[in-house]
């Protein structure tokens, strides 16, 4: 097991008491273990959040990069106006 550091935290009083009622239904062993697992899960979150933005800037950059619109204007606007008729949306003019 690694090293551990002790620290200090403020909590508001709503959020330290879901800590506490996590460990007594035995969700946890104690709340700095609780507060471990909600530390993985941000970083995981995270992580993924970097993942998703990188992946739409990459296909930002490649349509960017594409000197051919694949669709013309009309074939976007009833493509779009198809999307909305499907949805359920009103039948606007882009």
């Amino acid at each position: 097991m690694q090293s551990a550091e002790k620290i200090s935290i403020t909590l508001p009083p709503e959020m330290l008491r879901l800590l506490r009622e996590a460990v007594a239904a035995g969700e946890y062993a104690s709340i700095s273990e609780a507060l471990g697992d909600a530390a993985r899960a941000w970083h995981r979150q995270r992580l993924e959040a970097t993942e998703r933005l990188a992946a739409l800037l990459a296909r930002a950059q490649q349509s960017n990069a594409d000197p051919a619109a694949s669709l013309s204007e009309a074939e976007a606007d009833a493509r779009l106006a198809a999307l909305f008729a499907a949805s359920g949306a009103a039948n606007t003019p882009l």
